[in-house]
This record gives C-alpha cells, sequence and structure tokens, in this order.
C-alpha cells in the first residue's frame, strides 16, 4: 500500500516520554514503508496546559533521536507563528456551526464529580440529552449524540476494513468545550483534513478516539477521513505493567538526555520495555525487531 502523508501529533502538555518516542518511530517505520511523508502537526488548544518548553521539548527530542520528518514546523518561533492551531480556528468554528445546524449536538452542565455520582464507572451516559439546555448556555459543552451510532467502520492497516460498536467511555464525546474552544476530537479531524494525512498511527488506547472521530467525519459529510487508513500500535508500558503517561511522571526523554544518555541508551530502553530478546541500539536494529 502507498500513502501520500501520516504525521507526528504530540501534545505540548508536558515533556515527551519513551511512549511518545515509540509511536513516532513505529510512524517513521510506516512512513517509509510506505513512501508517506511525514507531518509534524503539534496539537495546542489545550491552553491551560500548553508551555513553550513543551514545545520545544518536542523539536529537541525529535532532533536528539535523529528523527526527520517533511512537512511542518521547524522551531517554536515558526509554529506560533505559522503552524499553531490558533491560526485554523476559523475552519472549527465552521465544523462546529455546521454541527448545530444539523442538530447534531446537546448541551451539557455537568461537572467530572456530577457524571461520577451519577455513574460509578465515570462514563457519560448522556444524562443532559433529554434537558433541552440552550447551546448558548455559559458553562456547557457541546456532546454529540451518539445514541444511535451504528457499526463504524475503521480502514486498518493489517486487516482491511473492521466494524466496530462504540464503547461507553467514547459515548457522547464533547466537540466544544465549556471554554467555548473546539475540542480535540473535532479539530484533529478538521486538522487531517486540512493537510491531506490519509495515514494516521496512534496508540491502541485511542481507539476510542479514532472511533469518535469517524462520527465526526461521517456527520459533517468528511468522506477523506472515512477513507483514511489506520494503524493502532500496542503501548509501551511502564515498570508495573501501566501506560506511560505524562499527567503519572513518566520518565522523560528530555531527564534520560540530562542524565548523560545517548540514543543508543534509549534505544537499549526502548528494546527492554518491548521485551525484545536482542538488545537494539539504533533506528536499523529497532525496525529490524518491528514485524509491520
Amino acid at each position: 500500500m502507498d500513502f501520500k502523508l501520516t504525521r507526528f501529533a504530540p501534545t505540548p502538555s508536558g515533556f515527551l516520554h519513551l511512549g511518545n518516542l515509540y509511536s513516532f518511530l513505529v510512524t517513521k517505520i510506516l512512513a517509509e514503508k510506505t513512501g508517506a511523508k511525514i507531518l509534524l502537526r503539534i496539537d495546542d488548544l489545550d491552553r491551560d496546559r500548553y508551555r513553550t518548553a513543551y514545545v520545544q521539548d518536542i523539536f529537541d527530542t525529535l532532533d536528539f533521536m535523529e528523527i526527520g520528518y517533511d512537512l511542518g514546523p521547524k522551531n517554536v518561533q515558526e509554529f506560533e507563528q505559522e503552524w499553531s492551531q490558533i491560526h485554523r480556528m476559523d475552519a472549527y468554528l465552521e465544523a462546529l456551526e455546521q454541527i448545530r445546524e444539523r442538530r447534531l449536538v446537546f448541551a451539557c452542565d455537568c461537572s467530572r464529580k456530577k457524571i461520577q455520582q451519577m455513574d460509578s464507572s465515570g462514563y457519560y451516559l448522556g444524562h443532559c440529552q433529554v434537558r433541552n439546555i440552550p447551546l448558548e448556555r455559559s458553562e456547557t459543552c457541546w456532546r454529540m449524540d451518539t445514541f444511535d451510532a451504528d457499526f463504524i467502520k475503521v480502514k486498518t492497516y493489517l486487516e482491511g476494513v473492521k466494524s466496530y460498536t462504540l464503547p461507553e467511555d467514547s459515548a457522547f464525546f464533547i466537540v466544544r468545550k465549556k471554554d467555548r474552544l473546539p475540542a480535540y476530537q473535532l479539530t484533529s479531524v478538521i486538522d487531517d483534513v486540512h493537510y491531506g494525512v490519509d495515514l494516521i498511527v496512534r496508540g491502541n488506547d485511542l481507539l476510542g478516539s479514532t472511533l469518535d472521530q469517524q462520527i465526526v467525519a461521517k456527520r459533517l459529510d468528511l468522506a477523506q477521513f472515512q477513507e483514511a487508513t489506520f494503524y493502532h500500535h500496542t503501548l509501551l508500558k511502564g515498570p508495573q505493567n501501566k501506560k506511560l503517561s505524562k499527567s503519572e511522571g513518566a520518565t522523560s526523554v528530555q531527564f534520560l538526555r540530562k542524565e548523560g544518555k545517548k540514543p543508543s541508551d534509549v534505544y537499549q530502553l526502548l528494546g527492554e520495555r518491548l521485551f525484545l530478546k536482542d538488545p537494539i541500539s539504533d533506528f536499523q536494529s529497532f525496525r529490524a525487531h518491528l514485524s509491520l
């Protein structure tokens, strides 16, 4: 299979860890294998957690590990002036207006505490769907009405077209946050369509996001996104077999770099986390051990 464009899509909400690096490397392997170019697309609309230092860390990590890309910003200044999601706000707002006109959403004023009280799972199960809260009421978010979501089809890299049912933790997802900014499930679709991404590589923990985004694409008639191919890779786990995350304080590549580690040391750590029999020390040996 040949593709035109895939992407790295980090969020500058913390310093990148080994799990982020692993995803970059899997993307790089598939790009080389399929002829796709790589776009660096930084998702920066979570302004509460945005830090310039985290954006700089993305460039530093890619440079340190010698991971190249074909399109996108080369430094923080270029990112903020030309590539930030803020510059695509009109496209997001236009999509939100279409969603409103097509009556695809309902307003919700539930707090996380209230959602937890209503269902011990912590999943939002559509409580506000019948409350008819005005969409313009302050301190409300917009949730996609997924009550009648049918089987969702996804074109996968290894298994062809697969059908999924929407899990409870992905139902009634948010497309506009309480601060009135567009939410991730919407902006990610709009961005991938904007740039022409046709191969999307992400962890298998984000399968729910893929299904939500397919719903957005279908309801906004974005056939290009619906035709994109997805590869959901296994996750790199931490010492307690837990998913690595910035919020949990996963060891950052920056920390390893400041400790004097070399790229070969980082590859060796990746190999250990992947329980590979033979040690790896560079991209070539990493690629050789992954059956893609």
